[in-house]
């Protein structure tokens, strides 16, 4: 077989594999009469697909369960092999998808983005649903199931990437697959992006496409991403949360050095204990309350949906959270509130000897800082090199971003608001702020109105299996997440399209 090509067979098609470029699944489809004829074979295709797939799953689970079982650990595996799976799988239902390799430090060829279409009318700029093929690591000893089996049961997906992103990824697909079931076209054609290494900032997926191959876009208007959810409350109502800005990441490494010796001879002076007292000193921070205005609002109006002990609080966040009362040491004692009103840095990586009787020359810490919009990176950084007070630990920037946000004023998020009035009716939409960061800002900053917003229900101990132990998604919400995605895409109207 050549290197540089080869032929697969896909559902009675040939696909083209190419190392060299981009890899073409399905029809090239255009406007006018082509895109018609493309709805009406798409229809076709579609209307030939049983509830369930060849292994007698639902097609979410069933493509999920591949997902999981496609290693795409970032750092460690490629994404590659999924992505070309996954273009199969689309083109095999009647779409156009496209494999799009990325930069590989690596040189091992296995890094790629998934990309795929469903044309619409051409009567608005297109929106993008995008989504990340790789996951964060996992221990099998400490799962019920193995993390990279894919299990699936009556109820559950089981497996890492299940809720992040690998489930985001099939939510999309059959929002696709809705939407081309139906007999009319969208105003403005949907692509779907899926991209590598966004567990690791993103500059070589999501970046490199928004920055280098922006025409993958094709001018888009709106894009939606992980970010947001439905959310169960307590009160029997939900919240429909749609994030429309994120904290901004802050990441440092320390690096402490000092003399190498055997361990039976210890120092103060030496790296290690050098670290030590330096992390010792950063666990040690707190940050200074501040409640921006989105997160104001943000509370205020979640404050109907929380219990009576904190309605009044969360309905003035402003003055009751700086208050020293019984409000202020709740919400501050639960660690989602109290991210969205302070910069927050988490000790994570730690390397020193491999040894135990060898003392290294030098002991590396990494800190996740997370900083609010409007705090600046470099600012963060001097204040750690102040509060460390060390001449013999450097402190030095990882990956940095400012933060980035989307007016909730827009087409598209009124689109969610309708939805969400018909499917849901005592549920309340709420813009917020988000204490993680995504592949959105790459976006924003090209212009696009970007919203963190997947619409699963997932309750609280569901969400928590995030990069956790056990993470699982049901069955019913990748199948709710697709149809409700669909149903936000039919509501959006028309736009103007530029000459």
């Amino acid at each position: 077989m050549s290197k540089t090509h080869q032929k697969a067979e896909c559902r009675g098609r040939i696909v083209r594999l190419s190392r060299g470029g981009p890899i073409e699944f399905g029809p090239d489809l255009r406007r006018g009469a082509l895109v018609a004829a493309a709805l009406v074979l798409t229809s076709a295709l579609l209307s030939a697909q049983s509830t369930l797939a060849e292994s007698g799953l639902p097609l979410g689970a069933e493509l999920l369960r591949e997902a999981i079982r496609m290693r795409t650990v970032d750092g460690v595996d490629g994404e590659r092999p999924l992505a070309e799976y996954l273009a199969s799988r689309l083109a095999g239902l009647g779409l156009e998808a496209r494999v799009i390799p990325t930069p590989d430090p690596e040189g091992r060829g296995d890094r790629a983005a998934l990309w795929a279409r469903l044309p619409g009318a051409g009567l608005g700029r297109p929106i993008v649903l995008l989504s990340h093929l790789d996951v964060v690591q996992a221990e099998p000893g400490e799962w019920t199931h193995p993390p990279f089996e894919g299990h699936v049961d009556a109820t559950w997906v089981h497996g890492r990437g299940a809720l992040d992103a690998k489930g985001i990824t099939v939510t999309h697909i059959l929002a696709m697959l809705e939407l081309a079931r139906s007999p009319n076209a969208l105003a403005r054609d949907v692509i779907l992006l899926a991209t590598p290494g966004e567990e690791d900032g993103g500059r070589l997926g999501a970046g490199y496409i928004a920055r280098e191959m922006p025409e993958l876009l094709a001018n888009a208007e709106f894009l939606l991403t992980e970010g947001g959810g439905i959310r169960p409350m307590s009160t029997g109502r939900s919240a429909w949360g749609v994030a429309i800005n994120e904290k901004s990441p802050c990441w440092l490494e320390l690096k402490a050095v000092g003399p190498a010796g055997h361990g039976s001879t210890p120092s103060r002076n030496q790296a290690v204990p050098r670290l030590v007292a330096a992390l010792d000193r950063v666990r040690r921070i707190e940050s200074p309350i501040r409640v921006l205005p989105i997160v104001e609002q943000m509370f205020a109006k979640l404050a109907p949906l929380a219990n009576p002990d904190d309605a009044r609080g969360f309905a003035d966040l402003k003055a009751a959270v700086v208050s020293h009362g019984g409000f202020q040491r709740r919400f501050l004692a639960n660690p989602a509130y109290a991210a969205m009103v302070r910069n927050t840095v988490s000790i994570t990586v730690l390397r020193g000897s491999s040894t135990t009787n060898v003392v290294p020359a030098e002991a590396v810490a990494h800190l996740d800082a997370r900083l609010l919009p409007g705090e600046r990176c470099e600012d963060f950084t001097q204040a750690i090199r102040r509060i460390v007070d060390d001449d013999g630990v450097t402190v030095t920037p990882l990956l940095a971003f400012p933060s980035l946000g989307s007016s909730p004023d827009s087409a598209l998020f009124r689109a969610i608001e309708r939805v969400a009035e018909v499917e849901d009716p005592k549920a309340i939409v709420v813009p917020r702020l988000i204490a993680g960061f995504t592949d959105a800002h790459w976006f924003r900053e090209l212009g696009i109105t970007a919203y963190g917003f997947v619409p699963r229900r997932l309750s609280a101990s569901e969400s928590a299996t995030v990069h956790g132990v056990d993470e699982r998604v049901r069955i019913e919400v990748l199948q709710e997440g697709g149809r409700l995605t669909a149903a936000i895409l039919k509501e959006l109207p028309a736009g103007w399209m530029p000459e």
